[in-house]
């Protein structure tokens, strides 16, 4: 891997190099999902900052396979969902909107990443924001089916607004750091 701005350039390299990082991001989604403030309908965790970090230092493919592989784990068994759940039923529960719009969030952030407009700190917050935002409508129009849509805005949106934002600019931050990290150790 050569150093320079981020996503991490593994075109290149290894397949199980690049299988291996998809797989440990999918488990730092996991560790986000033990990271909990249990609300209702949705609890609210740290998964979407993995998330949406995944794409911006992986890039969109392995991001997006990174989810995938998250999702998979989690269906087939493993406790990697909220709260330590696991299988096909949180995949058809109140939370499935939102989990099946990680990969799509992912995928999104690392297109913009690889676009490298996003490389100012505002920039960047924009771009974690609008990944939060997608979740958001993806998971509460899900939800909406569940709860109807006046519930799925209030206990599916609003709550996590705060949170988005807060969640955007450390991860704005973590890419910043990372980069400049990257930058000096390349010299």
């Amino acid at each position: 891997m050569t150093a320079g701005p981020l996503p991490l350039r593994l075109d290149g390299s290894p397949l199980a190099l690049r299988l291996g990082m998809a797989l440990a991001a999918s488990w730092l989604v996991a560790a986000g999902a033990w990271v909990e403030v249990p609300l209702w309908p949705v609890p609210m965790t740290m998964q979407s900052l993995a998330v949406l970090l995944a794409g911006a230092l992986l890039g969109w493919r392995l991001g997006l396979l990174a989810l995938l592989l998250y999702l998979a784990q989690g269906a087939a068994g493993l406790p990697l969902f909220a709260g330590g759940r696991a299988g096909l039923d949180v995949l058809t529960g109140p939370t499935a909107g939102y989990l099946a719009a990680f990969p799509l969030a992912a995928a999104l952030m690392g297109l913009l990443a690889e676009r490298r407009r996003t490389v100012t700190a505002w920039r960047l917050f924009a771009a974690f924001l609008a990944g939060h935002l997608l979740i958001l409508a993806l998971g509460a129009l899900w939800l909406a089916g569940i709860v109807g849509p006046e519930r799925a805005l209030a206990g599916g949106v609003l709550p996590f607004l705060t949170g988005a934002a807060l969640k955007s600019a450390l991860g704005a931050a973590t890419v910043l750091a990372l980069d400049r990290w990257r930058a000096a150790r390349a010299q």
